[in-house]
């Protein structure tokens, strides 16, 4: 199929012991693995002597004292996070006590839209509401340490404060859960958003970095293709639900079953939010009606319009 992505589910990371990756790169995987995490999420070390950690990941103390003893005899001078899900900033607060090294990031977690009347906030769990940058970051800047320079680049999507880091010495980006070589990622309204994703996708197709270095799993190579796989994977799922939905009206447990052929149990939920971000996606465009608010318990159907680009 044309949506087909060419994973890469190889991984060699141990816990508590750091690696090199790329040159000027250090990665260390937290003893974290799960449906949504892979192997474990992964931190990365920039640099030689004055270093920056970027995602120093959940608040663990073996990973956390894994982490500081990678770079016992450095200087930590840079905290940087691609965003707000606990199993990549809680730990900042004990890696910056113990380093006095400035944070940067985005900024603090947020809806990536409203509440509506009635809707409760989900996966707060997942969300560090604690974290707060010492320096928040726009679109473009750049933050130059000790032989590295970081562009920040705003990749909203998976959670609205997402930004992930073009490391330009080394030719790579700091995808964060944007990108990643196992899987795709999550988008869950209300603290992501579909239209967002796409554009995020969009933006970073037009980047020329060849390697991307995940959140988790391996790293991302001809990163620019696997990006146009990507793309062309949320159009294909796209195009199920508008297929189903031409069948006749469905609420979202329906669509969920008819797209997700073989679901593993434990991402249903994920699943269903995912679903449910195409489809305000779609309503947005005029593709898709619903009474009211778009929400995990309205039923949906096709409005006739035509279906303009994504």
């Amino acid at each position: 199929m044309a949506d087909d992505i060419p994973y890469d589910k190889s991984f060699d990371l141990v816990p508590g012991h750091a690696k090199e990756v790329a040159p000027g790169v250090r990665a260390m995987v937290v003893n974290n693995p799960g449906p949504f995490t892979y192997k474990g999420t992964v931190s990365y070390i920039i640099g030689r002597g004055r270093v920056a950690i970027l995602d120093p990941g959940p608040d663990d103390d073996i990973h956390i004292g894994a982490l500081l003893d990678a770079v016992r005899g450095e200087t930590v001078t840079h905290i940087f996070v691609t965003h707000t899900h606990r199993d990549h900033s809680p730990a900042v607060p004990r890696v910056k006590a113990a380093t006095g090294a400035t944070v940067y990031a985005e900024g603090p977690h947020r809806l990536a839209r409203p509440l509506y009347t009635g809707e409760a906030r989900r996966l707060d769990a997942s969300a560090d509401t604690d974290f707060v940058p010492d320096v928040k970051l726009a679109d473009g800047e750049v933050v130059a340490g000790d032989g590295w320079t970081l562009e920040a680049v705003a990749t909203p999507g998976h959670t609205a404060n997402h930004m992930a880091f073009a490391f330009k010495e080394a030719d790579l980006l700091f995808s964060g859960d944007h990108v990643m070589a196992w899987s795709t990622s999550i988008v869950a309204p209300p603290d992501g958003a579909m239209s967002d994703y796409m554009a995020s996708l969009h933006k970073l197709e037009r980047r020329s970095e060849p390697l991307y270095l995940p959140g988790h799993g391996a790293p991302v190579r001809d990163a620019p293709r696997f990006v146009q796989h990507y793309i062309a994977h949320r159009r294909a799922r796209e195009a199920s639900i508008l297929h189903r939905l031409g069948k006749g009206a469905a609420d979202v447990a329906t669509i969920v079953k008819a797209v997700y052929i073989g679901l593993d149990p434990r991402l249903a939920g994920a699943a269903a939010l995912s679903t449910l971000a195409h489809l305000e996606h779609l309503a947005a465009r005029g593709i898709v009606a619903t009474d009211g608010p778009p929400s995990i318990s309205g039923v949906y159907r096709l409005t006739g319009r035509p279906l303009p680009a994504a």
